[in-house]
């Protein structure tokens, strides 16, 4: 007579998770990959396709989906300061594989499945602006990444550009100066 297995009734299909995460190290992109099948399989009826996962030394937002190099990656800096945050960026990753923007479909399927909609902030993980630019009629300064062309201040010219309030460069960094 053949013998069968029952699985109890209070199975855990994440029961063990908890071993990935450490306060010392990352889990590993095997660990990564497990997660991300049982994540496909519990969350997407194993929907989604498959993926390459990897850890990004430059990043400093929690992840981000490639759709044209079907990768999934995970900041190593963004996660040094939130490590119990790494399954969570690759819940919140893998909802972009079907849906690219954090539109109303996007947030719905984040609530249900447990995926935070915006990742944590950290001193550390922000670039200095590029440019600054002031305004100087009323000296606000305005820090920006990006070069400006054609912008004027918001308080002074009441939302429409205002030749008057045009936007003066003020600063430069090197690094900007170089591009």
């Amino acid at each position: 007579m053949k013998k069968t297995t029952v699985a109890p009734d209070n199975f855990d299909l994440f029961d063990g998770v908890e071993e990935f995460i450490s306060d010392s190290e990352l889990p590993t992109i095997a660990d990564l990959q497990r997660m991300f099948d049982i994540y496909n399989r519990e969350y997407f009826d194993g929907k989604l396709p498959k993926v390459k996962i990897r850890y990004s030394k430059r990043m400093l937002v929690a992840g981000g989906y490639f759709p044209q190099k079907k990768e999934i990656r995970i900041s190593e800096k963004y996660h040094t300061f939130f490590p119990d945050e790494v399954y969570d960026t690759l819940k919140h990753e893998m909802i972009h594989i079907i849906n690219f923007r954090h539109d109303a479909a996007f947030k719905k399927m984040a609530r249900r499945i447990g995926a935070s909609l915006r990742a944590n902030d950290h001193p550390a993980l922000r670039r200095p602006p590029r440019y600054i630019y002031i305004c100087h009629h009323c000296f606000t300064e305005y820090p920006r990444h990006k070069r400006l062309r054609m912008a004027s201040c918001g308080k002074c010219s009441k939302g429409k550009f205002d030749e008057r309030f045009k936007l003066v460069l003020k600063k430069r960094s090197k690094k900007a100066a170089v591009q």
